[in-house]
């Protein structure tokens, strides 16, 4: 007793353990539910306590240095109630620890299940509010609490004790994180703590708000600074790239019209002198036309006989109407003196 008193004088009492349900303290009838106390001090023994009733029978299906699990199964609704936990050292001095917070464990099925609605919407803006209204039967049984329950939560994200049949959770400032899928029960506030089957289940949506879109795109910018850089350098790199192909393609396009030009300058300063050819060899060709002429007549006709051209419309005009009209028949005739 002297050596236990004087531990607690040097070193004061152990700190409280911790106590959590898992998968939830609010189960239905016939499941399973494990207990976890957890120690700050290593190498301790555990013991499980329902009110002032320690559970010695009990013992913890997985014990480490600072953690037991204890596991029930076949749950009824025997087993709801107020549970705590604490531990005490193996070595002397025995000292015992401070009792855990309480842990109520809820077994549901006893009463007809609530009904859930969410006012004024179940799909909110973040950073409103959004009320979940759990509402019993009417008389049904009288001096309950309500409890509301989010899935994935181990115990109940809140506890109230109603005026009538209803029950009232504001949830005010909410954010992305309260998306999610609630429910409530209504139980007895004493022994035997018998609770009610859960209601149906409310999805509740929050989405981002106008104020907190304007807010973001500063941040998003910083992060993404680098990469719009990258691409004003490629765009720039682009853009060079295309000029210089502008510029290569305008550049061999006037190489290869300069030959061109020149082909056609010369083609047409050629063609006057082919026409001018041509009209000359005409005139050559008429005028040998005209000799064979004379010199036939001259041999078979006698002398002293004068021959003039009938048709001499030709002689007289110009090159270029020779160039373009055919050649015409001449016709010659002999007179007599």
């Amino acid at each position: 007793m002297i050596s236990q008193f004087l531990f607690l004088l040097c070193f004061g009492p152990l700190p409280k353990p911790s106590l959590s349900a898992w998968p939830s303290s609010v189960v239905p009838l016939k499941s399973n539910v494990i207990l976890r106390c957890w120690s700050p001090t290593r190498n301790v023994n555990f013991a499980l306590k329902k009110g002032r009733i320690t559970m010695w029978s009990l013992e913890p299906c997985n014990l480490t240095e600072n953690l037991a699990e204890f596991l029930l199964t076949d749950l009824h609704q025997g087993n709801a109630g107020e549970y705590t936990c604490e531990y005490y050292t193996i070595l002397s001095p025995y000292t015992t620890s401070q009792p855990s917070d309480v842990l109520l464990l809820l077994v549901t099925g006893g009463f007809p299940k609530p009904s859930l609605q969410a006012y004024p919407s179940r799909n909110v803006t973040a950073g409103k509010k959004v009320t979940l209204q759990c509402q019993k039967p009417y008389n049904v049984v009288d001096y309950v609490r309500f409890a509301l329950l989010k899935e994935g939560k181990s115990e109940p994200i809140r506890d109230w004790r109603p005026l009538g049949n209803m029950a009232e959770f504001s949830l005010k400032n909410v954010t992305v994180k309260d998306t999610g899928n609630y429910s409530c029960v209504y139980y007895q506030k004493s022994s035997p703590f018998w609770a009610s089957h859960p209601s149906d289940s409310l999805e509740i949506w929050v989405t981002e708000g106008i104020q907190s879109q304007r807010t973001t795109p500063p941040q998003t910018s910083k992060k993404i600074g680098t990469n719009g850089i990258i691409l004003i350098i490629i765009f720039t790199l682009l853009f060079l790239l295309l000029l210089l192909s502008a510029l290569l393609i305008y550049k061999y396009t006037r190489r290869g019209a300069a030959p061109d030009k020149m082909t056609k300058s010369s083609r047409s300063s050629k063609e006057p002198e082919e026409v001018v050819t041509d009209s000359s060899v005409t005139m050559k060709i008429r005028s040998s036309a005209l000799a064979e002429v004379s010199q036939a007549s001259n041999a078979e006709e006698p002398q002293g006989v004068t021959y003039a051209e009938i048709h001499t419309r030709a002689l007289r005009q110009g090159s270029s109407n020779l160039t373009k009209q055919p050649l015409e028949t001449c016709v010659y005739a002999a007179v007599k003196r």
